[in-house]
């Protein structure tokens, strides 16, 4: 059985290999995460802050716990908004 892309065809046992070999290193990280949510200091030095105030200020990342100094957002939030490809033009 192949798969076709744009690009080329591929059979579908290497798609899985390869598929695999990507989701791998993403899995073990999120199974490595202390808790589900995190403090906005932490998501700074994780995710880096320019990035964490942008995804805040385009609407693409909520907090989900405001309290008074006290900012927190949820790990799976913030690694999803990782992994989307930025758009700079």
């Amino acid at each position: 059985m192949m798969l076709q892309f744009a690009d080329k065809m591929v059979p579908y046992k290497v798609f899985l290999h390869d598929l695999a070999l990507e989701l791998a290193p993403m899995l073990k990280q999120a199974m490595s995460d202390p808790s589900e949510v995190i403090s906005q200091n932490k998501a700074y030095k994780m995710f880096g802050q320019a990035n964490v105030m942008r995804w805040v200020k385009n609407g693409k990342l909520v907090p989900v716990a405001k309290r008074p100094g006290k900012v927190e957002y949820r790990i799976s939030d913030l690694r999803c908004c990782q992994g989307i490809m930025q758009d700079y033009l």
